[in-house]
């Protein structure tokens, strides 16, 4: 018998990796118009849809390379929720290999975990811990 699903995801992030991210954040910010709504040093986070979808740029840890979603031309989805620990016990009693059990980051100020859908992309599921992050409009 199939798990409850928790609540429905309230924010979405794309991030996209780069080698030059400050290229891009001068596109993302000066050429579109997105607003800055974090700034975490390594990633700056622009909301693309009021405040419930997100893009975040990141330095790339090196070159494309294989199927490594954090190098230049990568793509990471993550979804937001304030149900982490929900979402991580639904997609286990899915049958879904996640990387790992929910994790606090106190440099980011977040918990969350990994997993890749069924073609391959990486998907992290996460909840803002800091009172800084904007809440869904």
């Amino acid at each position: 018998m199939p798990s409850p699903r928790p609540p429905a995801f309230a924010q979405q992030i794309t991030f996209l990796y780069a080698e030059d991210p400050a290229v891009c954040r001068d596109f993302y910010g000066r050429v579109l118009g997105l607003e800055l709504v974090q700034d975490q040093g390594f990633a700056a986070i622009y909301a693309a849809a009021g405040h419930r979808a997100f893009l975040g740029l990141v330095r790339a840890r090196g070159p494309r390379q294989g199927h490594e979603p954090r190098a230049e031309g990568g793509v990471v989805l993550t979804l937001v929720t304030p149900a982490v620990e929900a979402w991580h016990a639904h997609l286990l009693a899915e049958g879904v290999a996640v990387d790992g059990a929910p994790a606090a980051n106190a440099a980011t100020g977040i918990t969350h975990f990994f997993f890749r859908d069924p073609a391959g992309y990486l998907l992290e599921i996460q909840r803002f811990d800091r009172p800084d992050w904007p809440h869904p409009a």
